[in-house]
């Protein structure tokens, strides 16, 4: 058997994925790889195709129960024995789990880091052989990163235990130049073959929206896309369960996900959500690590998270079946203090120097400002993601909310003068209200209290209205003409930018981008239609194989995409396959598949060809 007879017979694809067959020729070959890949781009592919060719075993090191569970049962249903080893089984399963290993009855091993070390499973690493050790969400092993957890570095001593070195090969889907450097470092990869395949995902779409009122956009979205499946994320337990009880309410198919809930509501709520039982999940961050959920069509973000790697990581959980999906955050004035009151309030790491974690809590806050700026910009929203990950392309993705706004250039140079002289002549020790108040000669508070109405420039801009000013002064927090301290009482501090603007006095200009009233209707509309993947060409036949892969999955208690993906059924509904050489042509449909679910599908479509006297 060889590579393509695998990812055909085993998997049901007939081509590799942008850079999939180099990692996999790397791997065999013995090579060490790190390979960088968004979320859908299908990085399991990349380990397990040589997993199944090694002579050995391998074991991939995974960080949350519920993503082990979902790789493994994707793994059992295309035919190939795999188990995982965490802290879900009970004794008994445990122990059988581990004699089926030693009598290599498993191809792969799923297991949590904390079990690397025990006792009982460096005993079996010492009795049979590993070919590869697969390490996925490799970001976790640095500090650096949105996610680290110090079970990570025992990785590196499980590998020192081994008889002999296996394969090294790192997975991860966000990784800034520092955590990349710190996994190919920490994991000691030798002669690493390193790709990083691009950080774009052109299915999704991208939108930052700004709400009077939250729960009433949040209902309006729903009533639009009642028939599709999605994540709503959001920043604490008590807003996921305000947020719930709204949806509940309002007849919506919800559940919830949060710390605060026993793990047994947590799991059921999770397959009810995995299993297309109730669609609409409700969670904070804790939800979604590894759920290889290939429907979702939508992601919200109710609250703004606290950095890009967290935004691009949980937004990416919609659309990983390469069809459209939609990702739209809803930012409001709040998000940023309760994004400063979490990084204050988070756990000491005790593996860490005082020193260290102070860098690390600057970090976030630098993290933390980058993301509000996303909120802010009035560039692509696409080009801006790209970009913090280090990747430089055009600035117009037509499949984002600024990319499908039509915007004017507005001449604010007078306005960025007077914000700038205010913070300046202020001594640069009060924050955004503050001067904002002080330059419109506003007689509030804080301007009496700082005695901002004997500043030169009080009142300077007072026929500009509040709310102009503040996108003014957003924008140039943005292009970084000014600055904002972190901590409890951020003041502004003039960038360098700023002080270049000051000093060139006449000839410096400044331009902000403002949204026309209406946004060019014809050209999302264009968009959207772009963004379609292949319109499916008998849409009724696919309700029909969605309805009974639904039936067929709530009988078996498995999650509906583990049968086929909706991508897979569109292929069916389209190109009507009727015998086993044009169902295995279908994408996403390989031996195994097709020997449990093929031909019930087949005499589905053959049905509807009969009554739609349809000619093939």
């Amino acid at each position: 058997m060889d590579k393509y007879q695998v990812l055909k017979e085993t998997f049901g694809y007939t081509t590799f994925r942008q850079g999939q067959e180099r990692l996999v020729d790397s791997t065999l070959s013995g090579r060490d790889v790190l390979g960088i890949m968004p979320t859908g781009a299908g990085k399991s592919i990349c380990f397990q195709v040589p997993a199944l060719l090694f002579p050995g075993i391998t074991i991939v090191v995974s960080p949350l129960i519920s993503l082990m569970k979902d790789q493994v049962s994707a793994l059992n249903a295309a035919g190939i024995h795999a188990a995982y080893i965490n802290s879900s089984l009970t004794e008994g399963q445990f122990r059988k789990a581990m004699e089926f290993a030693r009598q290599g009855r498993y191809k792969i091993i799923y297991a949590a880091p904390e079990r690397l070390m025990t006792e009982s499973f460096l005993a079996l690493a010492q009795e049979v052989p590993i070919s590869m050790v697969a390490v996925d969400e490799a970001h976790c092993i640095s500090q650096w990163g949105q996610d680290f957890r110090p079970s990570y570095l025992k990785i590196v001593d499980f590998i020192q235990q081994l008889p002999m070195r296996p394969v090294l090969a790192a997975y991860t889907a966000t990784a800034t130049k520092a955590v990349k450097e710190d996994i190919l470092c920490i994991l000691g990869l030798k002669n690493p073959d390193v790709l990083v395949t691009g950080y774009d995902r052109k299915n999704l779409y991208f939108a930052v929206e700004k709400p009077k009122n939250k729960t009433e956009a949040l209902l309006e979205y729903l009533r639009r896309n009642s028939e599709k499946s999605g994540i709503i994320y959001c920043n604490t337990r008590k807003t996921v369960e305000e947020v719930h009880q709204e949806l509940v309410q309002a007849g919506y198919p919800v559940v919830r996900y949060h710390a605060g809930l026993s793990e047994e509501e947590k799991k059921q709520n999770q397959e009810d959500f995995i299993y297309d039982a109730a669609p609409i999940m409700v969670a904070t961050n804790a939800f979604g690590m590894g759920i290889d959920k290939s429907n979702v069509r939508f992601v919200i973000h109710y609250n703004m998270p606290k950095d890009i790697e967290s935004y691009y990581q949980e937004a990416g959980r919609a659309g990983r079946d390469g069809e459209p999906g939609e990702c739209i955050l809803y930012y409001g004035g709040q998000d940023v203090k309760m994004n400063e009151f979490l990084i204050e309030q988070q756990v000491s790491n005790e593996e860490l120097g005082r020193e260290e974690q102070e860098v690390i809590r600057e970090r976030n806050y630098e993290r933390l400002r980058k993301m509000t700026f996303y909120c802010f910009t009035n560039e692509c929203l696409r080009d801006y993601i790209l970009r913090y990950f280090g990747e430089y392309g055009g600035n117009y993705c037509g499949n984002c909310r600024n990319c499908l706004t039509e915007f004017q250039d507005v001449d604010v140079t007078e306005e960025a003068a007077g914000i700038l002289n205010m913070t300046l002549s202020s001594g640069q020790r009060y924050g955004i209200q503050a001067v904002i108040d002080a330059v419109h000669g506003s007689d509030s508070a804080k301007v009496r209290q700082f005695r901002l109405q004997e500043n030169p420039y009080y009142g300077v801009l007072k026929d500009r209205t509040i709310v102009r000013l503040r996108q003014i002064l957003n924008d140039l927090l943005v292009k970084e003409y000014l600055w904002l301290t972190p901590g409890d009482y951020p003041v502004l501090k003039l960038g360098e930018k700023g002080r270049e603007f000051l000093q060139e006095k006449d000839s410096a200009q400044v331009f902000l981008k403002l949204p026309k009233e209406q946004e060019k209707a014809e050209t999302k509309q264009k968009a959207q239609k772009k963004r379609s993947v292949e319109d499916v060409k008998y849409p009724e036949l696919f309700e029909i194989l969605r309805q009974y892969r639904y039936q067929m999955a709530q009988k078996a208690h498995i999650p509906p995409y583990i049968i086929f993906s909706d991508k897979t059924l569109r292929e069916m509904s389209t190109y009507l396959p009727v015998n086993r050489e044009e169902m295995l042509a279908i994408n996403g449909v390989g031996n195994s598949k097709y020997e449990k679910y093929g031909k019930a599908f087949e005499n589905l479509i053959q049905e509807f060809i009969r009554d739609k006297n349809i000619e093939k």
